[in-house]
C-alpha cells in the first residue's frame, strides 16, 4: 500500500507551510497535468512570473488537486475570465505561449492554448461583430490592446513549430496568422494548408475553416464579406451586416476554430 499522503489528507491535518513543504519535495503534486505545465514553465521562464503561475507552484492556490479538466478551467480562466481580457491577461500571455511550444504538453492541450492565444488577440473584434452597433459591455481597449500585443511578440516563435508540429495545431496556427497578417501570410498559408484542402472538402469543418483562413489572410474584404456572408446564411451564428467585416471574419473564425477543435477525437487528415 502507498504510504503517499493524498492531498485532502495534508490540508486536514497539516498547515499551509508543511502543505507548500509536500509539495516542494514531491509528496504531493496535485492533478498530473499541473505536473507538466509546472515544469515546462519552470524551465522556460525565469524572472518574475505572472500571476497566474500561482496556480502551477503554490499548493494551495487552486482546490482542484485530482482532476484536470476542473484545473485547466479554471487556470485558463484566471488568463481570459470569461472571455474578458483584464489587467493580467497580457502577463498570461508568456504561460500560455511557452505551453504552445513544448512538446511535454499533449497536442490536444497546445491546440488549446493557441486557440486561447487566438480569443485573447481578438477579443476586441469578436466583441464589436457581436455587439454592434453597441458598445460591448466590457469593452476594456487598454488591457485588450496589451493582450494582443503580447500575442503578437510570440507568433514568430509559434509558427516556427509548423513543420514538427501535428495537423490539429497546425490547424490553430492558420488561425491566429490570420490575426497578424503580414505581406508574407497569404504566400506561406497556401502551400501549408493545401493537404488540408485536399483532404477536406469544402462543406466540411475543416474544409471550410481552412479555406476561409486563406481568403481573410488574402486581405480582400470584398471577397471576405462574400465568404463570411456565405458561410453565416449555411450554419454560423451571424453578426451585423453595418459591423466592420474584419470584425465580423475574426468572429466566424474563431466560431469555426471551436467546433474543429471538436473534431480531436478523430484522427485529423492532412496528407
Amino acid at each position: 500500500m502507498s504510504m503517499q499522503a493524498t492531498p485532502e489528507d495534508l490540508r486536514d491535518e497539516v498547515p499551509g507551510t508543511d502543505l507548500r513543504e509536500a509539495w516542494r519535495i514531491g509528496r504531493v503534486f496535485g492533478p498530473p497535468i499541473r505536473r507538466t505545465f509546472r515544469d515546462v514553465i519552470a524551465d522556460r521562464l525565469s524572472g518574475p512570473l505572472p500571476p497566474q503561475a500561482a496556480m502551477l507552484l503554490e499548493p494551495l492556490a487552486d482546490p482542484h488537486w485530482d482532476s484536470d479538466s476542473f484545473f485547466l478551467g479554471d487556470f485558463y480562466n484566471a488568463i481570459l475570465h470569461q472571455d474578458t481580457c483584464h489587467p493580467d491577461t497580457a502577463e498570461g500571455v508568456a504561460l500560455l505561449a511557452a505551453l504552445s511550444v513544448d512538446d511535454r504538453v499533449p497536442p490536444q492541450l497546445r491546440f488549446q492554448t493557441v486557440v486561447l492565444l487566438f480569443e485573447i488577440a481578438t477579443v476586441t473584434d469578436r466583441h464589436l461583430a457581436q455587439c454592434w452597433p453597441d458598445v460591448p459591455p466590457h469593452a476594456d481597449p487598454e488591457n485588450e490592446g496589451r493582450a494582443r500585443d503580447a500575442v503578437r511578440s510570440c507568433i514568430p516563435d509559434l509558427l516556427a513549430r509548423w513543420a514538427i508540429e501535428c495537423p490539429a495545431v497546425r490547424l490553430a496556427l492558420a488561425g491566429i496568422a490570420v490575426v497578424f497578417p503580414t505581406v508574407r501570410t497569404l504566400p506561406a498559408l497556401t502551400p501549408r494548408l493545401e493537404g488540408f484542402t485536399v483532404q477536406h472538402p469544402q462543406g466540411t469543418d475543416i474544409g471550410d475553416y481552412v479555406r476561409f483562413a486563406l481568403v481573410v489572410a488574402a486581405g480582400d474584404d470584398q471577397h471576405t464579406l462574400t465568404a463570411v456572408e456565405t458561410l453565416t446564411d449555411v450554419y454560423w451564428t451571424g453578426t451585423a451586416r453595418r459591423a466592420p467585416t474584419r470584425a465580423r471574419a475574426l468572429h466566424l473564425l474563431g466560431q469555426m476554430l471551436t467546433v474543429v477543435g471538436g473534431t480531436l477525437r478523430l484522427p485529423i487528415a492532412m496528407e
